[in-house]
């Protein structure tokens, strides 16, 4: 296969495009168990409205405090190899699959019970800013644990070998994985579609203390899918039996989390910088080491499609000010936040379905360009209204703020996730067996890092256009910072390392592989 094209080499025939709907063909009772707890992963924002509504009016928590925050509960992210580490040897009561869904389930629930309890005045001494990081952190953490056996799963329920103990055809394979891979950005996006209008409505109409704890009733699906998972002896259908641990990786992982502990506790000047570099050199090392054995031409092609995968997820967002501004100046509520939130996901979850499976066999570079300027262009509206574009087209065209608003976010919604889907399948596709979970967990690591990259880059505009509740002088220039430097990072890195992803990198040690070569 190809790290550029993700699609079949250009002196191969040209297999038949895959009609709209073709991912739903790996819709299969092996496929539920992953896609059930990927539905969690996205319902588990149905407490999200109301969380910032009481955030912001309850807890006295700064713009900058809010982002800080953000950065620092991306690390349970960047530990994701620590856990798909454990996933993968570590078997819990005999499970290395069904005990870890349980687990995380579990703290997810206790997650939402604590910010119930919180919001309700019910915390004794602990302040609820307190007992909301925490909470936070536990939510987290759970995310993590599920959705390391997850992606494991969505490697293990495409079989490599046919019936007969026959190696499949490599390509059939790919577009097999990128398939279930675009299953599981539905199942994510069907979470977040299905709670979205739900959740704005119950933040409009409850306490925010029910809502939160009707938020932790939604695991329960994560246990119905540790229920359906098919596992024998400990181990998923599949019938691999375990690795020993790697000490390299879970002491390494330890001596890692406690570094970033220490400072996050001490805070020392550039504190998320330091986390941020020590987290890349940790990572890339292991990753230098499980690619051991790979051909220099394949290492080079994967770390530059990573590389850019990085730059391109590592687009500093506006942060929270962008939505104070809605809430305060445009006077957007919960139950209208949870329209825009289920509009988008609706149509991401149609864009996902129908362009999914041609997605998959295009070239990375091209994707990641053009989802990267359309994601600029389409940021344009909204700057327009920090500038007061609402009040000339009410005046002239009859509609305001919240057209423009429900518009631009049709438009934009697919975008975020079109751009998972080849960076997923080109993880899959590499997949070691036996090491699935350990695998995806390292790559996935990294590009998480991207999104904590993005976190700092947001708090260091923040810090050059400061944006005060109800102060929104430099949001304009905060918004415009912020756009620009998604596409510039992307196409950068794009420009820099596009000869080296096309060459061919197929998987060793399957039927195709071999040493790389340049594409004609």
């Amino acid at each position: 296969m190809t790290v550029q094209g993700l699609e079949a080499a250009e002196d191969r025939p040209v297999a038949r495009r895959p009609g709209p709907l073709a991912s739903l063909r790996q819709l299969n009772w092996r496929t539920v168990p992953p896609l059930l707890v990927y539905f969690v992963a996205g319902a588990s924002g149905f407490a999200a409205i109301a969380e910032t509504f009481w955030v912001r009016e309850r807890l006295g928590l700064s713009a900058t405090a809010l982002l800080e925050l953000a950065a620092w509960l991306t690390v349970p992210w960047t530990l994701k190899m620590v856990f798909g580490h454990l996933v993968d040897t570590v078997p819990v009561l005999g499970s290395r699959r069904r005990a870890y869904i349980l687990i995380g389930a579990l703290l997810q629930c206790v997650a939402s019970l604590a910010l119930s309890a919180a919001a309700a005045g019910m915390t004794g001494p602990a302040p609820a800013e307190a007992v909301y990081v925490a909470a936070s952190l536990l939510v987290v953490v759970g995310l993590v644990v599920q959705d390391c056996v997850a992606d494991a799963l969505t490697t293990e329920v495409v079989d490599r070998t046919g019936p007969d103990g026959a190696a499949r055809d490599p390509e059939v394979v790919q577009a097999e994985l990128g398939d279930v891979q675009v299953l599981g950005r539905v199942a994510l996006m069907g979470g977040a579609f299905t709670v979205a209008g739900i959740g704005g409505l119950a933040a409009q109409v409850l306490p925010v203390a029910t809502v939160f704890l009707l938020g932790a009733g939604i695991p329960l699906l994560s246990v119905l899918a540790a229920v359906l998972l098919r596992e024998k002896g400990g181990v998923a259908a599949e019938g691999k039996a375990a690795e020993a641990p790697d000490g390299r990786i879970l002491g390494g992982g330890a001596a890692f989390a406690a570094a970033l502990l220490a400072l996050g506790l001490f805070d020392p000047p550039f504190a998320p910088e330091i986390g941020l570099l020590l987290s890349l050199g940790v990572i890339s090392w292991l990753l230098r080491r499980t690619m051991e054995g790979v051909p220099r031409q394949t290492k080079l092609a994967m770390a530059a499609a990573a590389a850019v995968i990085f730059a391109f997820r590592a687009a500093p967002p506006a942060g929270p000010a962008l939505q104070w501004w809605q809430i305060d100046v445009l006077g957007y509520d919960q139950g209208f936040f949870g329209v825009l939130a289920q509009i988008g996901t609706g149509l991401a979850i149609a864009g996902s379905l129908l362009l999914g499976a041609r997605i998959v066999r295009l070239p990375l570079a091209t994707v990641l360009a053009w989802l990267a300027v359309l994601g600029a262009v389409l940021s344009l509206p909204t700057i327009g209204m920090l500038f007061g574009l609402h009040y000339w087209t009410e005046a002239h065209l009859g509609f305001g703020a919240r057209t423009i608003g429900l518009v631009d976010t049709a438009l934009s919604a697919p975008l975020a996730q079109l751009g998972m889907i080849p960076m997923l399948t080109l993880i899959a596709v590499h997949a070691p067996p036996g090491r699935q979970a350990t695998w995806f967990a390292l790559v996935a690591s990294l590009m998480n890092l991207a999104l904590q990259a993005g976190s700092i880059l947001s708090r260091g505009l923040n810090a050059m256009f400061p944006v005060a509740r109800g102060d929104y002088a430099e949001l304009p220039a905060l918004v415009i910072a912020t756009t620009v430097a998604g596409p510039v990072l992307a196409l950068g890195a794009i420009a820099l390392l596009g000869p080296w992803l096309r060459v061919d990198a197929r998987p060793q040690g399957r039927p195709g592989g071999g040493e790389a070569t340049p594409r004609r």
